[in-house]
């Protein structure tokens, strides 16, 4: 389940129109999200309030194993729409697969004038983070400089007594500022970090082959024009008819790759990758657009297919080989399998992971005609109220996780076991539970 931060910032790109799947470090969201998810460990509690629709703040206690805590504060220049944990969309919390969105050039914010002066300024998102009691500072700073590039400043402050004795011998320094940079044009996603700890240099580039997305300006007009919207919908070339091979699947291919140096320990690392993901049923961005079911059909239409990703990494400094195949057989059911392989030792390591959506049918006035009910409510009235993960591998790590909410409050539970261990089969048992309210609704 994402941190009450993580889903503030995940809010503070949307509301800004960032997109951060178009990213080379994001390459392999979707199966991650199947494969790779965290399981909880011992008992875990969060509280986050949103006094008003630029500042937050949030607080969290771990009372098992081991007792700590810490202390968030957030601050954004624009206005997000941050709900509360009783009516927040369930899946927006949750990591879980999906297809990414026809990537799109980002734009920029409408300039605000005042007397001839141009008085609008840069979004940027401030979050700060205090833990008790090993007295470590954690910050983040993101603000966009211009519609197509935007910059972060992460700094990592841990005071000199919380370092191991031998770090300590090697003048080692947990404490760290990172730089990145975020070029995004649409086509091409390109990233430049420097890391003060190592003095480390790296650079990842991502390439979208096929066409660009519709500009948000360009559906919000679509919207208040519903012919408009229909032609221009019709004159644009679907996502699954790209690159079209007869008797296969149809979508898009992107590729990337990424170089680092480090000049304090004299090393570098290099590795590239592929996607492809098949979008059979709208132009995206999807989050954008009316339900399906309100859009205009065509006679042309391509058979659906399903949902489907396929990744593959390579590093062939470490040797180290990996691909993911990952698809939405069912409304509700996901799959996941992903084979790693080394060219050097010929270890191997295969994981499969499953990912099943449990609604329930809210209640309808039966008073109420059918006719009356909108579509878009239609859709809905099987509403999600939890998830089941499941990851089992060759290396005899079984994982379970049921994330869900009870009443206010979302809840993860979830178990690591071991096989091949008898005398300690399960390795790890947690429990989360997340509250968090808000002001402005």
């Amino acid at each position: 389940m994402h941190p009450f931060a993580s889903y503030v910032l995940r809010s503070y790109y949307k509301a800004t129109g960032w997109n951060e799947d178009n990213l080379y470090a994001n390459l392999t969201r979707s199966s991650s999200a199947i494969l790779d998810f965290t399981v909880p460990r011992g008992l875990h509690l969060s509280i986050s309030k949103s006094p008003n629709a630029l500042f937050k703040t949030t607080y969290s206690m771990t009372a098992m194993p081991s007792l700590n805590g810490s202390v968030g504060y957030i601050f954004t220049s624009c206005d997000l729409d941050v709900k509360a944990s009783r009516n927040v969309r369930f899946k927006d919390m949750i990591e879980h697969f999906r297809v990414y969105d026809q990537p799109r050039r980002p734009e920029g914010k409408e300039e605000e004038w005042l007397a001839g002066e141009r008085v609008d300024t840069r979004d940027y998102l401030l979050y700060g983070r205090f833990y008790l009691p090993t007295g470590r500072l954690d910050a983040l700073y993101s603000t966009r400089l211009t519609p197509t590039l935007q910059a972060m400043v992460a700094a990592i402050s841990d005071p000199p007594s919380n370092v191991p004795g031998e770090m300590r011998g090697r003048a080692g320094d947990v404490s760290n500022i990172m730089l990145n940079l975020q070029h995004d044009v649409g086509k091409w996603c390109t990233e430049y970090t420097w890391s003060a700890e190592d003095a480390m240099w790296g650079v990842r580039v991502l390439h979208n082959f096929g066409r660009l997305g519709v500009p948000a300006e360009s559906l919000e007009e679509g919207d208040k024009n519903n012919s408009t919207f229909s032609g221009s919908r019709r004159g644009l070339k679907r996502v699954d008819e790209e690159d079209a091979v007869e008797g296969g699947l149809k979508g898009r291919v992107s590729v990337g790759a990424e170089l680092y140096f480090s000049a304090k320990e004299k090393s570098a690392g290099v590795s590239t990758g592929i996607r492809f993901t098949t979008l059979p049923d709208a132009t995206p961005p999807s989050f954008q657009l009316p339900s399906p079911s309100l859009l205009p059909s065509t006679s042309k239409a391509p058979p659906s297919q399903p949902p489907t990703t396929i990744t593959a990494l390579y590093n062939p400094m470490l040797g180290h080989l990996s691909g993911a195949y990952s698809a939405r057989v069912s409304r509700d059911l996901s799959l996941s399998s992903r084979f790693d392989f080394n060219v050097y030792s010929y270890e191997s390591e295969w994981t499969m992971g499953a990912e099943w959506w449990m609604r329930r049918s809210p209640s309808v006035d039966p008073d109420q005609p059918m006719l009356e009910i909108s579509p878009r409510k239609l859709d809905t009235r099987e509403d999600v109220h939890g998830v089941v993960k499941a990851r089992a591998s060759t290396n005899n790590d079984v994982s379970l996780m049921w994330e869900g909410r009870i009443r206010n409050m979302l809840v993860s539970l979830g178990v690591v076991s071991d096989f091949s261990s008898r005398s300690k089969p399960i390795k790890a048992i947690g429990l989360e539970l997340s509250y968090f309210s808000s002001d402005i609704e």
